[in-house]
């Protein structure tokens, strides 16, 4: 018995030397089938697609998602370089990328440096926005001076550079930086945000910026900077905005005429925000007026200035006598949007859009805010307008129903008015009638294929007679019959959309196209059960929204 002790306890030995060995080559084996596994992984990602793209393709990918954001400063770039190494690694050498460089408040110089190292020698687009955090809030000068300094190195490719500033001594010291040749720079917007102080700083504005080559200027945005209307920033452009110019500071008639001589091919002028003119500082142009609101306008050259490029034209709180005499000198053939906001009596605006129109006017857009006109001569234009497509009044008193009355069914003898008028914002307009609006929506209601008057098949032994009457789009009601008669009888399909005969038969015959979008809001002669009835019939339809006891948004 005690010979077999020590054997047995050997054999124990062993036994576990032998597990223990076993349990190593698992392990091992395991270790290496991980990387084997991990390997495996990696090569089936290498084989699919977004890993195979070249590095130039992967760059447009990200240059695309980047750029097209239309952000300052967006996220998404940064986003792109956590997925991987690679991708960090293409992020970094695509220089187009870090293109947008921006120094304010809000962003650290320290960012703006590395945007410009990565850079490299594209053409970067600059924005120094240095408004404050809050409204009473203080900016240092010597912020924007750090980092106009920082900036100023590049002017050399800087393709638009947009400067936002408290006040005009920081503008004026920020812009003394701006001395050297900006060859590239297309679109230059200087914008100060406290337009209405009083200016005790002398005026020693530096120019010319830019030492006044910028050959490929296109577009400019001034706001409450004045730069003595320097014409090397103004001539040639395509795009011009001035805005918040103030008692002696607004730039007189002769200015903005000048500014438009020397801008033949604009495409866009805006106006905001101005003091307006004195009436009777230049000889006068004859105008034919017996309203004392429509006196004469006053120029020193009374040339016509022909813009054919010009689509978009936007006067807000520009000063009536200023507009007026720019609308009697411009001729604008391609004019396709028109804004009249703030601007007392707009007649004879109206009716130079008018004259203007019986040679060329293809304006798609109208919109007047706050003014007054005279209902009869903006008639008139819409007659002229075929192709308007958007009609905006707001906060306007002298919309009647008179006008939707117009816009409604016309007469045999006659057109539609605006038969391509799709969107209506009648905001603020509490003159118009509901009967007057229920009777124009119903009138550019699509109608049914069997709303159509059957063709009339003539007899084999008789002549065939063609009808010349266009058929009518709805039976005849009278004003008081209810929707839901007046959709029976026309066939008339809300939501349905029309068929191929029937949208042939509708154009041929010059009917409007169905309304699709209205504006009422702060039209409180509109019930909530009028809305339901509209949303039936137009796709769109704006209100406002039904307050509870306490002002909050009631859940009903």
């Amino acid at each position: 018995m005690t010979s077999k002790r020590p054997l047995v306890k050997n054999l124990k030995t062993r036994l576990r030397e032998a597990l223990n060995s076993l349990d190593s080559k698992m392990a091992t084996l395991l270790s290496e089938r991980d990387l084997l596994e991990s390997r495996l992984e990696q090569a089936v990602r290498l084989q699919s697609p977004v890993q195979r793209l070249p590095n130039e393709l992967l760059a447009s990918i990200f240059v695309t998602g980047v750029l097209d954001m239309g952000e300052e400063d967006s996220l998404m770039l940064s986003n792109i370089m956590l997925v991987c190494k690679y991708w960090n690694e293409v992020a970094i050498n695509t220089p187009i990328l870090w293109s947008r460089v921006v120094a304010g408040t809000r962003y650290s110089l320290e960012k703006a440096q590395r945007k410009l190292e990565r850079s490299k020698s594209v053409p970067i687009h600059v924005c120094v926005d240095f408004s404050p955090r809050t409204d009473n809030g203080m900016v240092k000068t010597e912020s924007i001076i750090y980092a106009m300094d920082l900036l100023r190195t590049s002017i050399w490719r800087w393709k638009s550079f947009r400067l936002t500033v408290p006040n005009r001594p920081q503008a004026h010291v920020a812009l003394q930086r701006c001395q050297e040749e900006a060859p590239l720079l297309e679109v230059l917007s200087i914008r100060i945000l406290h337009s209405m102080q009083e200016d005790h700083y002398p005026h020693r504005v530096p120019l010319p910026l830019f030492e006044g080559r910028t050959p490929n200027l296109r577009s400019c945005s001034f706001t409450s900077f004045n730069f003595g209307w320097d014409m090397k920033l103004l001539s040639r452009l395509r795009v011009l905005k001035l805005g918040g110019y103030w008692n002696g500071f607004s730039p007189s008639v002769d200015t903005i005429v000048g500014i438009l001589r020397a801008c033949p091919h604009l495409e866009e002028l805006a106006l905001r925000n101005m003091s307006d003119v004195d009436p009777d500082v230049c000889p006068a142009i004859e105008m034919d007026s017996a309203d004392l609101s429509e006196a004469p306008v006053r120029a020193s050259d009374t040339r016509m200035i022909q813009l054919p490029r010009l689509k978009k034209l936007s006067f807000y709180y520009s000063g009536i006598v200023r507009t007026r005499t720019v609308m009697s000198l411009l001729s604008c053939p391609a004019l396709e949007s028109v804004e009249l906001s703030f601007l007392d009596n707009v007649s004879p605006v109206i009716e130079h859009l008018r004259r203007q129109s019986l040679t060329s006017l293809p304006l798609k857009k109208m919109r007047i805010e706050s003014s007054f006109f005279n209902e009869l001569k903006l008639v008139q234009l819409l007659r002229r307008l075929q192709s308007l497509t958007t009609l905006e009044l707001v906060d306007v008193e002298d919309a009647s129903s008179n006008l939707l009355k117009n816009l409604s069914t016309p007469p045999t003898s006659q057109t539609w008015i605006c038969p391509k008028l799709t969107t209506l914002t009648l905001e603020g307009c509490t003159s118009l009638h509901w009967e007057a609006l229920r009777t124009f929506v119903e009138s550019r209601l699509p109608a049914h294929s069997r709303a159509f008057p059957r063709q009339f098949v003539p007899h084999p032994n008789s002549s065939p007679i063609v009808s010349t009457t266009p058929p009518q789009m709805h039976p005849t009601t009278t004003s008081t019959s209810s929707a839901s008669a007046f959709a029976a009888k026309a066939h008339i399909l809300a939501h349905a959309p029309l068929t191929q005969s029937a949208k042939s038969t509708a154009n041929a015959f010059g009917w409007p196209q169905r309304l699709q979008s209205i504006d009422l809001t702060r039209c409180h002669q509109i019930s909530k059960e009028m809305v339901q009835w509209l949303r039936m019939y137009v796709a769109e339809v704006k209100c406002d929204t039904p307050k509870a006891v306490w002002g909050e948004p009631s859940l009903a």
